[in-house]
């Protein structure tokens, strides 16, 4: 046998119900369709476009194979299609963290892409319920729905700053058993795969233009087992779906309502697009006539069934309803179907449509046929597989061979998807951080980001978009991790602080105090994990002179010796004052900004209680200075209760060498506004008639109220009447 001329296209349409073979011809403006053979299976031997049976599938092959070779010659290589039924479609999201990092390169955008795609594919392999997941199905695309920074919508994430970055993509998937069956059906028919496309690509590369695919518009292919459904939007198409009722259902309502044979049944179905009045023959052998209308009305139900769960999966698939619906495929041309969508979707009548090959733009015909929608897949798929064929590569992914189902410009990205190297595990991870408690607020430094994955193909530099094709070899490596946080207390200021005194007539500028887990440290002190940090203005007397002297007060003279509890302490004879604003203070009085402090050291014999409990128990008293009627007062109270043998002593008890005191602390110590009184002289002379009026911060008090250091009193004497 002749072979056929390489200008022709042989193309299958192998479906449910049958098998439909095209010769085509590519002309210098269009197509033009030679012939079409169509051939039923004889037994169930294809479910939801997938084979089932590939012997059975394959006799059929052959049938139309023949038929067509003995009037164009020996035909070897067969444009076919992969059903859309079996495309899984899914949405997933990708997130990384980029604080301290900016996303300025397309390569770290594509990356996030494919983690995401990445990630579908695994959501998809869970649903499956795949107790050891590989990669069993091909990405034929996907779509970015969205960038974001800090989770909200971003154009663009290049040279962008932030915390986190994410990208959420819609993919879609087809198992690879569809395709392996698919050729296996062939090469028992020694056909040789020239090209593969997808049913809904091929429909949609017909009906409806890249230009118009910014519309959201559906495209149903109603076949007799399943309605194929494929959304556009975005300008590509964003989602496809199956809906397993289809004509068959119809013919079976049929066939159940007035006895027929299935075949039979099929038969007056499809003279119902055609006639007004068709003749039925039941299995009795009745011939009975019956319009149009009265049989469309009788199977009302089930044409409204199958409209019903075709708008659902729309809407399902879509989130929304579409601007327009397109029906194709024998199935669609169902009396009232489409009224019955448009009404589901509430839609107006003339946005649900059946679209024939007459819709076909540069498309000719050698002989005559009805414009039907039935022709639409098949002539789809010869001139998509033509125009835009899918094709199997071979590549190497470390040493690993990977076949690649080449339905787009295939990148060195889609190699390592499909090789199942887990994207997120090859960037570098990033350093460990370092939490920090400063000032009681918790501060995150991070560590180092890791590097990209080192990327080559055939021995050379590489990136992810990097075209691939046939026979390359990729090498990757893992990204080097990043170093763990570093720093310095000196990287958590902003600026240093200080608290401006005048000491011993020398003004001084004294800087906060840094604490590292309670120790007083230097800026230049190195961070480690969990670590406390204070950073607090000088708080008492003691804290000027340790900076100012470098070290604790201290005196110089020789001791004697008490204890306290049991615990020897030795006391000093020097004895050292201090004048805070030209008042007597303690090393414990609370300090304030521009406050004038002088130090008097008098080597004194007389040693005071409060001098040992200080060495131990610091603070001893506590003090307070409020102001009194504009005036200054100095209040103190003991801390403790102090006796030796059974004396109470004073804060102010002079000790003597060998001295034992017994110490308890006082359960509460507090001052109240009576306490000034024993400070102050009250002048009465002119206060008859009249009655005391005690203020405090402004506001009206009594004897027995609180009183706070800082606090402002007054006393006022106001008629009695």
């Amino acid at each position: 046998m002749n072979e056929s001329s390489p200008d022709l296209v042989f193309a299958l349409d192998i479906g449910t119900r049958s098998v439909v073979g095209l010769i085509l011809e590519k002309r210098l403006k269009g197509y033009h369709v030679l012939d079409v053979y169509s051939l039923e299976h004889e037994e169930r031997s294809m479910l939801d476009g997938q084979i089932h049976n590939v012997l059975a599938v394959a006799e059929v092959i052959s049938q139309v194979k023949e038929f067509l070779e003995g009037k164009y010659g020996l035909l070897t290589k067969v444009c076919v299609a992969a059903a859309g039924r079996s495309l899984k479609t899914k949405r997933a999201s990708e997130q990384i963290d980029i604080k301290g990092k900016i996303i300025f390169d397309k390569p770290s955008i594509l990356h996030l892409e494919l983690s995401a795609v990445q990630k579908a594919q695994f959501q998809l392999a869970n649903e499956t319920n795949a107790s050891n997941y590989k990669v069993t199905d091909y990405c034929v695309g996907y779509s970015v729905i969205d960038y974001r920074l800090d989770n909200e919508p971003i154009g663009s994430l290049v040279d962008q700053r932030g915390d986190t970055a994410s990208v959420e993509v819609i993919a879609t998937f087809l198992p690879k058993v569809v395709v392996e069956s698919l050729i296996s059906a062939l090469q028992r028919t020694n056909l040789e795969l020239e090209a593969l496309t997808l049913e809904p690509i091929a429909a949609i590369n017909v009906l409806i233009p890249p230009s118009m695919r910014r519309l959201n518009v559906a495209l149903v292919d109603i076949g007799a087992g399943t309605s194929d459904i494929a959304i556009t939007d975005y300008g590509t198409v964003t989602a496809y779906g199956m809906v397993p009722t289809a004509g068959d259902e119809i013919t079976e309502a049929l066939s159940d309502l007035y006895l027929l044979d299935f075949p039979d049944a099929e038969k007056i179905k499809r003279e119902l697009s055609t006639k007004d009045e068709v003749v039925l023959t039941d299995i009795l052998g009745m011939e009975t006539y019956h319009s149009k209308d009265d049989i469309v009305a009788s199977i009302d139900n089930s044409i409204y069934s199958l409209a019903e769960k075709i708008s659902d999966e729309i809407l399902a698939l879509n989130g929304k309803t579409p601007k327009a619906v397109m029906l194709v495929g024998g199935g669609s041309m169902t009396p009232g179907l489409t009224d019955k969508i448009a009404e589901h979707l509430q839609l107006p009548a003339n946005r649900v449509a059946i679209r024939g090959i007459d819709a076909i733009k540069g498309l000719t015909f050698e002989h005559e046929y009805e414009a039907t929608p039935e022709l639409v897949t098949p002539i789809g798929i010869a001139i998509a597989a033509k125009e835009t064929p899918v094709e199997y590569i071979s590549i190497k992914v470390n040493d690993q061979p990977v076949r690649l189902f080449d339905i787009k410009k295939l990148t060195v990205g889609d190699g390592l998807l499909s090789s199942g190297q887990e994207l997120t595990k090859l960037f570098g991870k990033p350093g460990m951080a370092m939490m920090i408690k400063f000032n009681d607020r918790v501060v995150t430094i991070p560590g180092e980001h890791g590097t990209p994955p080192i990327l080559r193909n055939n021995g050379q530099d590489t990136e992810l978009d990097s075209p691939l094709v046939h026979g390359d070899v990729i090498e990757i490596q893992k990204g080097a991790s990043g170093k763990d946080a570093t720093g310095t207390i000196e990287d958590l200021l902003d600026t240093k602080q200080f608290l401006t005194i005048y000491y011993n007539g020398d003004q001084v500028n004294i800087p906060f105090i840094l604490y590292k887990n309670g120790e007083i440290t230097d800026v230049q002190e190195p961070l480690a994990d969990r670590d406390v940090i204070e950073y607090v203005p000088p708080s008492s007397v003691k804290d000027v002179i340790t900076f100012i002297e470098n070290k604790e007060p201290s005196f110089d003279s020789e001791g004697i010796q008490v204890f306290l509890n049991d615990q020897a302490v030795t006391l000093f004879e020097n004895k050292t004052t201090i004048f805070i604003n030209d008042k007597e203070a303690s090393y414990t009085t609370p300090i304030k900004n521009s406050d004038s402090i002088k130090i008097k050291e008098d080597i004194h014999e007389d040693i005071l209680l409060k001098t040992a409990l200080e060495k131990v128990y610091e603070p001893a008293n506590r003090e307070i200075i409020v102001t009194f009627n504009n005036q200054p007062v100095h209040l103190e109270k003991d801390l403790y209760e102090c006796f030796r043998d059974k004396e109470l002593l004073t804060a102010y008890s002079q000790l003597r060498h060998e001295d034992k005191i017994t110490v308890s602390k006082k359960e509460s110590v507090s001052f109240i506004f009576q306490d000034v009184f024993s400070k102050v002289h009250i002048d009465r002379s002119n206060t008859k008639s009249k009655k005391p009026v005690l203020v405090r911060n402004n506001n009206e008090t009594t004897f027995s109220s609180d009183i706070h250091h800082g606090d402002t009193l007054e006393l006022n004497w106001v008629d009695i009447n």
